[in-house]
């Protein structure tokens, strides 16, 4: 149970870094939005097992970009793959996303969220990267607040976690929750953050 003085931190949290995030991304000239996020950094590739399965996320306005990572990691011959949601009451699942170039494999899913359709195969990612709202130096995340990515992550506690972040994302602490899980690594723009 969570204890509801977190959880109202956590929402004011939320509000605030969400609405400066969406400001932060819209704020940035084309040509660098364009070089951002472009490549993974080489001590991020080097975490990576060579056949990992690669589980990365379909940025919303203001969330990092994570479709130069899935086209790199699908250039080198790793298997992608996006959430897959049903509703609020299922678990994330992970399909399989077979085209990071057109995207003609997705089509609109729950919350209106583009994601793998429902024929494409179900996968376990061995990496996961995801986007955040918040993090600290230490590897602590704030998420949206569904508790998807949290559940997913307490059910595959191996997993190689990677948050991909702006640096106005960052915050000195967050709250802390048992089923908050840390993250392996954080990326921004400028720094690399981790392993942790």
């Amino acid at each position: 149970m969570s204890d509801p003085e977190i959880i109202q931190q956590k929402k004011s949290i939320r509000n605030r870094l969400r609405k400066a995030r969406v400001e932060h991304a819209a704020s940035l000239p084309k040509q660098v939005s364009a070089l951002v996020f472009h490549r993974p950094p080489t001590a991020v590739v080097d975490m990576v097992p060579e056949d990992a399965v690669i589980g990365l996320y379909r940025a919303d306005p203001g969330e990092a970009p994570a479709s130069s990572y899935a086209k790199f990691f699908f250039e080198r011959g790793h298997t992608i793959a996006l959430p897959w949601l049903v509703d609020l009451n299922t678990p994330m699942r992970f399909r399989v996303h077979t085209d990071p170039y057109g995207e003609s494999d997705l089509a609109k899913g729950y919350f209106g969220l583009m994601q793998g359709s429902e024929d494409a195969p179900e996968v376990v990612p061995d990496v996961l990267f995801m986007p955040l709202v918040a993090f600290t130096a230490k590897g602590d995340r704030l998420g949206q607040g569904g508790g998807f990515y949290d559940k997913w992550l307490g059910a595959h506690p191996d997993v190689i976690r990677i948050g991909l972040a702006w640096d106005m994302q960052e915050v000195p602490e967050l709250p802390i929750e048992p089923h908050d899980m840390p993250l392996t690594a954080i990326v921004t723009p400028t720094r690399l953050l981790g392993p942790f």
